[in-house]
């Protein structure tokens, strides 16, 4: 009886069906973002003899130079995102 049944099981085989399944793999892709330039700075051509107020004039207008250069840097880096 148990043979009977095991080849009663082997003789319903079917071929097995083709299926397409969509994966999603994330891809690397490189970075285009535009080059930024380092800006001449403001305080790169102080020397030791420029007066107190030369010199303050140009740490501030350097950290406004800053401030705008690290602005485009992350822009730069967001378009990356």
């Amino acid at each position: 009886m148990v043979g009977v049944l095991a080849l009663a099981g082997c003789a319903s085989h079917t071929e097995p069906q083709v299926q397409y399944v969509r994966v999603e793999v994330p891809v690397q892709v490189p970075c285009r973002a535009p080059d930024v330039a380092v800006p001449p700075w403001a305080a790169a051509g102080l020397r030791k003899s420029d007066s107190l107020e030369v010199k303050v004039r140009a740490l501030l207008a350097e950290r406004r130079q800053r401030v705008g250069y690290e602005s485009l840097l992350g822009a730069a880096v967001n378009a990356c995102n």
